[in-house]
């Protein structure tokens, strides 16, 4: 009897040391969550074509930490970034322009990720190309181009060239088309020009039109991998000072490293330079996402200028992270 109680007495303490062992691997599992280890969710993000080759970057990087997070990431522009996350189509609006005050009264909440810049191109077959980049882009010219009120490029140059210029703009509402107009004091619903869709649209465009010009993403213009300019494109550099010609000092577009040099250092404007924002409806409470959002403000900063863009200063990311805590 005594051999009978002593087995059962030995098992119940056997089966209590197992049901606390359980419980407490289970309550260490449940507070490592908070660290990540065990984060999972879905992130769904869409927007301007300036963010997405860095937040593809940003969401594969972010998944070989937190491999069960999950990522839906699209395109489409600026405007349909706002709009989707606004109506909560999506967690997460990407957005390369300002954000205006109706939208903040209607919900945006923002939160500055990087920079970047709007340059303008034409086909390196342009035969004008050696005048075109010794005397460059004014703002004036600009304005006139893209209000349709220069046809020729000898018009852009001032030369006797009756080379017709043709004019390309964005059919999308997006950031890069509201900062390139913003450098001439103009918006994006005031370029007229031949509209297409995306950054790769404008891209491909002028790589097929000796004749044209377009405006890009940095990201977009230059090839990520090398560095340099996409084939069959060239950088009209601006004429920042307005003399009709191309000083040393505003020469700085052979290189994705030395133009984002330039834009660091001031020596190309703002607009067109820009910062770059992601933007939720009301201040974030998914854990996955104030994971990843803060992932994107520290440890995400340094693939920044190897896909193609600007990092942020150590101000400024402090800043935005004390946002989201």
């Amino acid at each position: 009897m005594n051999n009978i109680f002593f087995i059962k007495k030995h098992s119940l303490l056997i089966v209590s040391f197992l049901f606390l062992t359980f419980m407490s691997c289970g309550q260490k599992k449940h507070l490592d969550s908070t660290t990540g280890d065990t984060l999972s969710g879905k992130v769904r993000i869409s927007g301007s074509f300036a963010l997405y080759p860095m937040m593809v970057k940003w969401a594969e990087t972010f998944k070989i930490l937190h491999p069960d997070v999950s990522f839906d990431i699209s395109g489409g522009g600026a405007g349909k970034g706002m709009t989707d996350v606004l109506n909560e189509m999506v967690d997460v609006g990407m957005v390369s322009r300002e954000i205006y005050s109706q939208e903040v009264e209607n919900g945006a909440f923002c939160i500055l990720v990087a920079k970047d810049a709007v340059v303008p191109i034409v086909n390196v077959a342009n035969p004008e190309l050696k005048a075109i980049l010794s005397i460059g882009l004014r703002k004036e010219i600009a304005r006139k181009l893209w209000n349709e009120k220069i046809k020729t490029w000898g018009a852009v140059l001032g030369t006797s060239s009756k080379t017709c210029v043709h004019v390309f703009t964005r059919s999308d509402a997006c950031g890069a088309a509201e900062t390139w107009a913003s450098w001439f004091n103009a918006r994006q619903e005031d370029l007229k020009a031949t509209s297409i869709f995306g950054d790769p649209g404008i891209a491909d465009a002028i790589q097929k039109d000796k004749f044209g010009i377009g405006y890009n993403n940095i990201s977009y213009a230059y090839n990520r991998k090398t560095k340099k300019l996409n084939e069959g494109l060239a950088i009209i550099p601006l004429d920042v000072n307005g003399n009709g010609k191309i000083d040393p000092e505003e020469s700085f577009y052979e290189t994705m490293e030395s133009l984002i040099t330039a834009i660091n250092d001031g020596r190309y404007p703002s607009p067109p330079a820009r910062y770059l924002y992601l933007v939720t409806k009301g201040k974030p409470t998914s854990p996955a996402l104030i994971s990843f959002l803060k992932y994107i403000l520290s440890e995400g900063q340094k693939y920044e200028v190897e896909t193609g863009y600007i990092g942020l200063s150590q101000n400024e990311l402090d800043k935005e992270i004390e946002k989201i805590k």
